[in-house]
């Protein structure tokens, strides 16, 4: 017997962030470190705590392993539950046999009888991936107040830059009249953020309708596909259904590339960004392991940088993400970079404009990544990354846009 919930949220953690390269090689793109202390699935997570969603489906797939430790019982996020709570759903077999998730709207779609057993009028759902905070209450509110059949997430976008995304075009009502998937001549500056609120019983309906559309399609050898952007949000439109658009303003940023990754950790430095981590009323909750302080020795040099707990920090450390666990030894230099948990800077080495993997090590005199402004064509430039668990040899160079995956 399981407690009626008035809304459960579908988390969508299986990508595996092909383009993050290095970085999600044996991780699941949500689980990468992030801001010193955090993993990306921490904000939406952390978002439904803070928004009174205590029921949360984690659906993952790609190299889960880390994942699945870091969530656990969901106790940091306060989802460890008698009635409700966080569950990790992977792909499993029935009867019928066993299939991979096959596109996300499968993904809710094999999840259903979760869903059902909590009964809701309303399924939020959410992708592992994206920084921001966001009060989903308020979205599902506004779903309920315009009597909506699903509500979209939007976020007004420069228009040079709305061809990347997903864009929706809106009466003055708010209401969806058409959505186009990375148009190369938008009509509109709202780009789906990649979250929905659907009233149950209709999300129900289209996810066995696109099922069984994609399955007859695929027995007949044609194209098919099982997506929300693509498939279940253009039944909707075509059927005249009820969408709306719920506007976000505030700090939102997709980290599906290396450079995004990089700019998303250097936005925690500005002042004029405003994602405040400090918020009390909005904590992002994590899984940290208990280090002890970090310590700052006799040689530190350190400016405007976040320095995690259990650091050490004897060398020169300017305008970086330090995250837990990270040794930075006498005379080492780390600028505009991001060193991730455990890895270790050697004297002698220099780490600028670079994201250094988990448990990495840089060893005396190797030189990591460059500045820009010693770049003569700036086209040449890029974030240097080092994946995880990976040695840099002494005075070995990596040069700007270059990505290492294993030892050199």
């Amino acid at each position: 017997m399981y407690t009626k919930k008035k809304c459960v949220a579908m988390l969508l953690a299986g990508g595996q962030g092909s383009r993050l390269y290095a970085l999600t090689k044996n991780v699941a793109k949500p689980a990468v470190p992030y801001g010193g202390k955090y993993r990306l699935i921490d904000f939406p997570l952390s978002n439904c705590t803070n928004s009174g969603i205590d029921t949360v489906g984690v659906l993952t797939q790609y190299q889960p392993l880390v994942l699945n430790e870091y969530i656990g019982n969901g106790q940091p996020w306060d989802l460890d539950k008698m009635n409700g709570g966080v569950h990790v759903l992977p792909p499993y077999e029935t009867q019928a046999g066993a299939s991979w998730y096959e596109g996300t709207a499968n993904a809710i779609y094999q999840n259903m009888r979760f869903i059902e057993r909590y009964d809701p009028k309303y399924v939020i759902v959410l992708g592992g991936d994206h920084i921001y905070k966001m009060d989903y209450s308020k979205m599902v509110d506004f779903h309920i107040a315009n009597d909506a059949d699903c509500t979209i997430s939007v976020i007004d976008v420069p228009r040079a830059e709305a061809s990347r995304f997903g864009i929706m075009i809106c009466d003055e009502q708010n209401q969806v009249t058409d959505f186009v998937e990375k148009p190369k001549e938008p009509k509109s500056t709202l780009a789906s953020m990649g979250i929905y609120v659907f009233s149950w019983d209709k999300l129900k309906k289209y996810l066995i309708e696109n099922e069984n559309e994609a399955n007859a399609k695929r027995e007949k050898g044609e194209p098919w596909s099982k997506d929300f952007g693509k498939d279940i949000i253009t039944s909707m439109l075509r059927d005249k259904q009820r969408l709306f658009a719920y506007e976000f303003e505030g700090y939102w940023k997709d980290v599906g590339t290396l450079d995004s990754l990089w700019e998303a950790n250097m936005d925690l430095l500005s002042p004029s960004v405003p994602l405040d981590l400090y918020d009390p009323s909005w904590k992002i909750y994590s899984r940290n392991n208990n280090m002890p302080p970090q310590y700052i020795g006799d040689n530190a040099n350190i400016e405007n940088s976040m320095i995690s707990e259990g650091s050490e920090i004897d060398g020169t450390v300017d305008f970086s993400i330090v995250f837990s666990g990270v040794t930075v030894e006498e005379g080492a230099t780390v600028n505009y970079s991001i060193a991730m948990p455990g890895a270790v800077i050697e004297s002698g080495a220099v780490v600028e404009y670079a994201i250094v993997g988990s448990d990495s090590v840089i060893k005396s005199g190797a030189h990591i990544g460059a500045s820009p402004e010693t770049i003569e064509n700036r086209d040449d430039w890029g974030i240097a990354v080092v994946g995880h668990n990976v040695v840099v040899s002494e005075n070995k160079v990596v040069e700007p846009k270059q990505i290492i995956g294993e030892s050199i």
